[in-house]
């Protein structure tokens, strides 16, 4: 007998366990379920709304950090890359 058979026969009772358990309890699953989904369907609301309230200000943050990048070369890396490739610096 190889491992995955003893693994599924192992899930197999453990799920045949699970479901007695669910229909033991009565089936008060189907509200706690709708429960759920109802608790789900109103936090997923509220994250939706989250975001296009703050969708615009997070755009704002991203188009200002890109104002600020600094397109000067700094000297030295003129100065090396002048080196390099044999330019003369005195130009």
């Amino acid at each position: 007998v190889d491992a995955q058979s003893l693994i599924d026969i192992y899930k197999g009772e453990k799920q045949e366990e699970f479901n007695n358990r669910v229909l033991a309890a009565g089936g008060t699953g189907g509200s706690a379920s709708a429960k759920l989904q109802t608790e789900t369907n109103n936090e997923i609301s509220s994250m939706e709304s989250q975001f296009k309230g703050n969708a615009p200000k997070a755009t704002d943050v991203l188009l200002s950090k890109c104002c600020e990048v600094s397109l000067e070369v700094p000297t030295a890396r003129v100065r090396a890359t002048q080196k390099a490739y044999g330019v003369p610096t005195n130009l």
